[in-house]
């Protein structure tokens, strides 16, 4: 995918491209000698600045899905949770969610504010282990609308990944919208020259979530980025009353175990629905204390014990 700047000519070929500052829509363009001289296909110093910040962290993974609505943030926001839940395991959680913040909300941290430091921008802090970053910590309101084309996009991610004080931490969870390009490309070209363990990728049951998930299952193999897993979310639902159990969502092509099975990848595990589960999410709110009888708690659980023991067996090589 090619770079176009905010403001280019249209028709702009982009910064990348082999006809940069050559073709007939760059006449007049003020950046026209830079891009016909070949500096705009330099690589990014931001690679190299990013390299050196994320030193400090050991584990990164991307959490994913081509598909809007199956969980990807409510996901994110308990792994973090349980992964930090021990209490001496030190984890970060960045929302690259760009036009769609949630992260704020689900961890309680609504209203909060980021600070300038010295060494960059301190993250907040949900517990003195758990850290996050969101642009949502960025708006005036959280019902301001961020409307802004890629390149711009881009930039924020760069920061996010460079300026942040992000510190010694075992885990940096990146939280992803949906889809296949601009932040996902962004995360993914800035982690190039990190150790990236892997993408965990959520899907629900039915096929119309499935259709799209196979998309980012393809995205991940064409940049080399290895999956972790799938989870299926939203895998039926358990009464907390009767505790009988239903299909909300029915799997009709075999859901995401027969995909798992067709892609040759992992399965880590279904969690089914709880309504608490969004009430916990509404309130900023840890799901998996404040509701420790739920199967989809003990759901999470084997789940994130599966992406734990993952981790442990791909340590990066010195």
């Amino acid at each position: 995918m090619e770079d176009v700047p905010s403001g280019a000519p249209q028709h702009c070929p982009g910064t990348s491209s082999d006809q940069a500052g050559k073709s007939s829509a760059c006449q007049g363009c003020p950046n026209q000698a830079i891009c016909a001289s070949g500096m705009t296909k330099a690589p990014d110093p931001a690679v190299e600045e990013i390299r050196q910040k994320m030193s400090t962290v050991k584990h990164k993974i991307l959490v994913l899905s081509g598909k809007g609505g199956v969980g990807k943030s409510t996901f994110s926001a308990h792994l973090a949770h349980g992964l930090a839940s021990d209490g001496s395991t030190e984890v970060a959680l960045l929302d690259v969610d760009i036009c769609g913040p949630s992260i704020p909300k689900i961890m309680g941290l609504e209203g909060e504010q980021v600070h300038q430091s010295g060494s960059g921008w301190s993250p907040v802090y949900v517990e003195d282990n758990l850290a996050v970053m969101s642009i949502g910590f960025l708006l005036s309101s959280p019902d301001d609308a961020v409307i802004w084309r890629g390149p711009k996009k881009n930039g924020m991610i760069k920061q996010f990944l460079r300026d942040v004080d992000w510190g010694d931490i075992d885990y940096l969870i990146v939280d992803t919208p949906p889809g296949t390009s601009d932040e996902h490309l962004s995360v993914v070209q800035y982690l190039s020259s990190t150790h990236i363990d892997g993408a965990i990728i959520i899907t629900t049951p039915q096929e119309v979530s499935l259709q799209d998930v196979r998309k980012e299952i393809s995205f991940c193999r064409k940049v080399k980025l290895p999956v972790i897993g799938v989870v299926e979310n939203m895998s039926g639902f358990v009464c907390p009353k009767c505790k009988n159990k239903s299909q909300i969502f029915p799997p009709t092509t075999g859901g995401a175990e027969k995909m798992c099975q067709d892609f040759n990848i992992p399965l880590l595990g279904k969690v089914p629905l709880d309504p608490r589960i969004g009430k916990s999410c509404d309130e900023g709110k840890s799901f998996l204390t404040e509701v420790l009888d739920s199967p989809a708690t003990a759901a999470y659980k084997s789940i994130i014990q599966r992406i734990q023991e993952y981790c442990s067996s791909h340590q990066p090589q010195d």
